[in-house]
C-alpha cells in the first residue's frame, strides 16, 4: 500500500517536472529608453485619482484626545501629513477616509500614529500606529493608562454631495409673513349625526 502511494507521488512529480522542461520563468524584455503606453497617457487631475472625492491633502480630520488623569479632552484638527504636539503627546495623521454616502455601512476612519513621552523619559515612544474608526472604537484601541485617542470626523466630499450640501435658494420678491402666535380662526366643530326618530 505504501509503495503504491510512493509510486503515485513520484509519477505526479515527474509529470509536473515534464511540463516545465526548460525551467526558466517567462519574461518579457522592455527597453528602458522607450516610453511605455501608460507614460504617454495624459496625467489625470488630482481629484480624478481619488474617484472624484476630495484629494487626500485637502481632507481634514478631527481627533479627540483625553487625559484620564484630569479628565480634560481636546479636539485636534489635522490634515494628512501633519502632526501636533500637546504636552507629552504627539499625534500624526497619515490619512483619513469616509465611506461614500451610497455605501453601507457608513464608516469614518483615520490612520494615526501616537507618540508619548513618559514622565522622566527623554524621548517619545510610539504607543499606537494604525487605523482608528469612529463607528467601531473597540476595533483598534490606543492602549495607554493616561491618554486616549479617537477619531471624531473626516471632512471630505464625494461627487454629488456638493449639490445636496448647498442651502436651497431663497425665492425672490417679498418675504412671506411670519406666522402669528395665535390662530386667526378657530376650527369649526364637527357636525354630530342626528339621533334617529322613534
Amino acid at each position: 500500500m505504501r509503495l503504491s502511494r510512493l509510486a503515485a507521488l513520484l509519477a505526479c512529480a515527474s509529470g509536473l517536472a515534464a511540463c516545465d522542461s526548460d525551467g526558466a520563468p517567462e519574461t518579457a524584455r522592455v527597453p528602458l529608453d522607450e516610453g511605455s503606453p501608460a507614460a504617454a497617457a495624459p496625467a489625470l487631475p488630482a481629484e480624478a485619482n481619488d474617484n472624484g472625492a476630495t484629494p487626500m491633502a485637502q481632507r481634514v480630520a478631527t481627533i479627540g484626545l483625553l487625559n484620564k488623569r484630569n479628565n480634560v479632552t481636546e479636539d485636534i484638527t489635522l490634515k494628512p501629513g501633519e502632526s501636533r504636539e500637546i504636552g507629552p503627546v504627539i499625534i500624526r495623521l497619515s490619512a483619513c477616509e469616509r465611506t461614500a454616502p451610497w455605501e453601507l455601512p457608513q464608516e469614518t476612519g483615520a490612520f494615526v500614529q501616537v507618540d508619548i513621552r513618559e514622565r522622566g523619559a527623554q524621548a517619545h515612544t510610539r504607543v499606537f500606529s494604525g487605523w482608528l474608526f469612529r463607528e467601531s472604537p473597540s476595533l483598534n484601541v490606543v492602549e495607554h493608562p493616561v491618554y486616549d485617542v479617537w477619531v471624531k470626523n473626516c471632512a471630505m466630499r464625494w461627487p454629488g454631495e456638493a449639490a445636496s450640501a448647498r442651502p436651497a435658494p431663497k425665492p425672490s420678491g417679498t418675504p412671506a409673513p411670519a406666522p402669528s402666535a395665535t390662530p386667526s380662526a378657530a376650527p369649526a366643530p364637527a357636525a354630530t349625526p342626528a339621533a334617529p326618530e322613534a
